[in-house]
């Protein structure tokens, strides 16, 4: 099964459909559609939506037998996804911790690498309404603040940034990941969230962005994993690894190890 370009990256919610759909299509590395068509299941967190997106794209067109299956989701949601065995060929979480509850047994020998880094931003609607220009101004009563819930990686940063520069932000609601936690700011309906630096830069003109200083700023390093040696899967992998993969993380915000 090959989903369009633009339906390609899954969002959280709708990933439990979309793995239920996979598994019916195709089992994790193999053909789907046409004999020599292989498919590669990969399960990320959320804030790698657009650069795994674009990156899946460019393979392709160089592997056109490989089609790449994209789902994202919050890092722990895809840690208890692949545990109760959904269909995955490989993973990439937000945060070394994140990678901690996977069964090992699942993990591929010598596969777990760095694919890159991430800070966290804050993020207003544009034109910054709410004129938040440092942390200590998420503290005002007035303001609408959304977090990470601290299930997510970008919830234990957030929380960990805020403890750092002794800030009790005033928060009206904790969602799910980082990529619901932004569109709460590009919807109007919250007046500063933290997610990551490269959600800031995703989204473009769509949302403002604010820096966080180094001294309390947070960094997560984006560990991947094979989940089997399938020449499909190592060939993505790869992929994501070489000078053009990592060109693609870069432009999207990230950062390299």
């Amino acid at each position: 099964m090959r989903l369009p370009s633009t339906r390609r990256a899954a969002t959280a919610t709708a990933l439990t459909l979309t793995l239920a759909t996979l598994s019916g299509c195709a089992a994790a590395g193999g053909s789907a559609g046409r004999p020599d068509q292989q498919t590669v299941v990969v399960l990320g967190a959320s804030s790698l939506t657009e650069s795994l997106t674009q990156a899946a794209e460019g393979f392709e067109k160089s592997h056109p037998g490989i089609d790449v299956q994209l789902s994202f989701a919050s890092s722990s949601t895809v840690v208890t996804q692949v545990n109760q065995g959904a269909p995955a060929d490989l993973v990439a979480l937000a945060g070394t911790s994140a990678m901690d509850p996977l069964e090992k047994s699942r993990i591929a020998a010598g596969s777990i690498r760095t694919l890159a880094g991430n800070t966290l931003e804050i993020a207003t609607p544009p034109g910054n309404p709410g004129k938040v220009n440092a942390l200590a101004d998420l503290s005002g009563r007035s303001l609408k603040v959304v977090l990470c819930a601290e299930t997510a990686p970008c919830g234990k940063a957030a929380a960990k940034t805020l403890a750092a520069a002794g800030v009790a932000a005033h928060v009206v609601s904790y969602e799910s990941d980082a990529k619901a936690t932004l569109a709460k700011v590009q919807l109007g309906e919250a007046d500063a969230a933290i997610v990551y630096h490269s959600d800031v830069v995703s989204a473009g003109t769509r949302v403002h962005g604010v820096p966080i200083p180094a001294s309390v700023n947070q960094r997560l390093e984006y560990p991947m994993a094979r989940l089997n040696d399938d020449p499909a899967t190592v060939a993505f992998a790869t992929y994501l690894l070489s000078g053009q993969g990592r060109r693609i993380l870069r432009d999207h915000g990230l950062l390299m190890p």
